[in-house]
């Protein structure tokens, strides 16, 4: 069997509001917990409570999600402000060949 390769190069990955979005979902998640837990009567009765603890989960893992992604995109800034900084100070290139085709 022969080994895959790729065709063509992947994509360079999405950059976007990526705390924002993480953030609306855990909202999302407890909103939705919240509407449920009045209900839980009708939840027990039917045998399906574990929709209401799996908002409740996606609420609690959201959270761990916002303090995960808040310190990446600090640490996205830092290495940025730093990379920026050193390229400045130093006239060193940022190592893209692209930027520079000659080099």
């Amino acid at each position: 069997m022969a080994k895959w390769t790729p065709k063509h190069e992947a994509p360079e990955p999405l950059e976007g509001p990526v705390v924002a979005t993480i953030t609306g979902g855990t909202i999302l998640w407890f909103v939705l917990f919240l509407v449920q837990v009045p209900f839980y009567g009708w939840f027990d009765d039917r045998d399906l409570t574990w929709w209401v603890w799996t908002c409740l989960a996606g609420a609690g893992l959201g959270l761990i999600g916002i303090w995960y992604v808040r310190k990446r995109d600090a640490a996205i800034k830092r290495h940025e402000a730093a990379r920026a900084a050193g390229t400045e100070t130093a006239g060193e290139t940022t190592g893209n060949p692209e930027a520079h085709p000659g080099a």
